[in-house]
């Protein structure tokens, strides 16, 4: 599948139009938040809305030098106090069009520290220090595994209004996140970026009760990478028992075969490492540049998949992510929340010059309303399929039934100058962050256009319903009627709880590839020629799937 970098890529474009340059001054720390840890103690602030907030606290030693390509260290103690009021350095990452806007660095440069291993926590007023815990979220972000940090996810009104108390992590990325090669495997594997969240898992599970958290209701939630990352944690045997509940938002159930992560492509590890070596004058890996191992990559080529969630063997079983959820004893069965957007495509066919054009190389209208509409209704199904359907499919055939399914829906974004956002994104891939975290300060200067006065109401309302769900899943296990109608189980004939304002509602369905090729192959807005160049595009998305998909549809050559 050759979605990752067109998934950054995409990103990074349509948020160079939104993003924001200006940097706040750190605020004051507060003496009501001191709090203290085994590694020494830390101080943070309260936000605007009054959330005990903490940034930037180490969870881990700085993984430069020796520590590179090695399982994360312990955070190091000291006696000084920590000042946890200014977010995280980046882990290293290559500059993206958004990353550009908010760094003043050149798209392609290189940003971040290797001393990254840090964390926000976020905790309602009500919290208290040792006292009966609240219920914890550990937030994972998104970003293809290649770029993303600490700082664009501000928890403090999730955490102050549902009364949980929310940890946003930093992780490893790209190559240095994931690296499959047999020099530098001393039993740890090659999920880098793993073991740092399992490492976080491990912090909350000594530390968080200082922040008012209890670590033995510890919930794990993210978004595409991230809720790739949130699968791959449910099937990490070395993950087992650090945590109670897991949310996938948009999350695929994919991993890369070892081998293939060691020698498949261009950008395997050993043909980079042999780059990288090359280009440093075979030094230990672990002592080049960061620099140099960045170099040796191609990330800007859409064509060059880094390899990413890797089954190893070690941090993930060596028979792959996805037939984990085959059996009860092969992955850790705490409740599941899994779901999607309604048109998660419509963010990357925006970005698709072949379906949209460019004026001024920012605004986008579209080519043809009709085809981009069902091509990317299709697209979405299918990634519906993957991350819902066929997951959920699986795990509760292997007898696990504390599994519950979602759709976000809302499209009401308006509009910005010539272009009608509600029609060229809808409910895109990504828009439902702000609603989990009831922050819309979240698009940079497109939130103006995206959440505006005119629908104010209805978003608040059911940003409101669907933090109430995920609280009421992450306290219970189970999210209940906390936002909304009874959402039930996932069963046979399952129904999904479909989020769109004013409020949530519940929707019949099971969907599968047989059901979307049919609707395809017979869909009266598309023409033949149509038909068969949408089954194209689904193919090439994933390649796996191309004979079925070609042959259902009479598209095959």
């Amino acid at each position: 599948m050759r979605f990752g970098l067109k998934l950054a890529a995409a990103l990074s474009a349509v948020f160079v139009m939104s993003a924001c340059t200006s940097v706040e001054p750190a605020p004051e720390p507060d003496p009501d938040t001191q709090r203290r840890l085994s590694s020494g103690p830390v101080v943070g602030f309260f936000s605007e809305n009054g959330a005990p907030t903490w940034l930037g606290v180490p969870y881990a030693q700085s993984t430069a030098g020796d520590n590179r390509w090695r399982a994360p260290q312990p955070a190091l103690s000291r006696d000084d106090l920590f000042q946890a009021v200014s977010h995280p350095e980046p882990c290293p990452q290559i500059v993206n069009r958004l990353s550009t806007e908010t760094t003043g660095l050149p798209v392609g440069a290189l940003l971040g520290a290797e001393d990254c291993l840090k964390l926000d926590v976020y905790a309602p007023a009500s919290a208290e220090s040792g006292a009966a815990g609240l219920p914890v979220m550990m937030w994972i972000h998104g970003g293809s595994n290649t770029w993303g940090y600490a700082s664009q996810y501000d928890g403090s009104k999730l955490a102050q209004e549902q009364g949980v108390v929310v940890v946003v992590v930093q992780y490893r990325l790209g190559p240095l996140g994931f690296f499959a090669h047999p020099d530098i495997d001393e039993g740890q594997g090659a999920n880098f970026a793993l073991l740092d969240q399992i490492a976080a898992l491990n912090w909350i599970h000594e530390e968080i009760a200082q922040f008012g958290g209890d670590p033995e209701n510890v919930t794990i939630f993210g978004e595409s990478a991230g809720g790739q990352n949130v699968a791959a944690l449910l099937a990490s045997p070395l993950a087992s028992g650090l945590f109670h509940r897991a949310i996938v938002q948009s999350g695929f159930f994919d991993s890369v075969p070892l081998d293939e992560a060691r020698i498949g492509d261009v950008n395997s590890a050993i043909p980079a490492a042999d780059r990288m070596r090359a280009a440093g004058g075979d030094q230990d890996l672990r002592a080049l540049s960061l620099q140099t191992v960045f170099d040796a990559y191609n990330l800007g080529d859409p064509r060059a998949e880094l390899p990413r969630v890797i089954a190893d063997g070690v941090s993930l079983p060596r028979e792959g992510l996805a037939s984990a959820f085959d059996s009860l004893d092969t992955f850790n069965a705490v409740p599941v929340i899994t779901g999607t957007n309604r048109d998660e495509m419509k963010l990357f066919n925006a970005l698709n010059d072949d379906l949209t054009r460019r004026r001024f190389g920012l605004l986008i209208s579209i080519r043809d309303r009709a085809y981009y509409d069902r091509l990317s209704h299709y697209q979405s199904r299918l990634w519906r399929i993957l991350a819902v359907d066929q997951a959920a499919a699986r795990m509760s055939g292997a007898g696990h039934d504390a599994i519950w399914a979602y759709r976000f829906d809302w499209d009401e974004g308006g509009r910005l100058l010539t272009m009608d956002l509600s029609t060229i994104f809808g409910a895109a891939h990504a828009m439902e962050i702000p609603f989990v975290f009831n922050h819309f300060d979240f698009f940079g200067q497109l939130d103006r256009a995206l959440f505006n006065r005119r629908n104010e109401d209805r978003r608040d309302a059911l940003a409101a319903s669907m933090g109430a769900y995920w609280a009421a899943f992450a306290r219970e296990g189970d999210p209940g009627a906390a936002g909304g109608p009874d959402w039930p189980r996932w069963s046979a004939d399952p129904e999904l709880m479909r989020f769109d304002a004013p409020s949530p509602e519940l929707m019949d369905g099971r969907d599968s590839l047989a059901l979307l090729l049919s609707d395809l192959s017979s869909d009266p807005a598309l023409n033949a020629a149509q038909i068969c160049r949408a089954a194209q595009a689904l193919s090439n998305w994933r390649d796996e799937l191309e004979d079925q998909i070609l042959t259902q549809t009479d598209c095959a050559a």
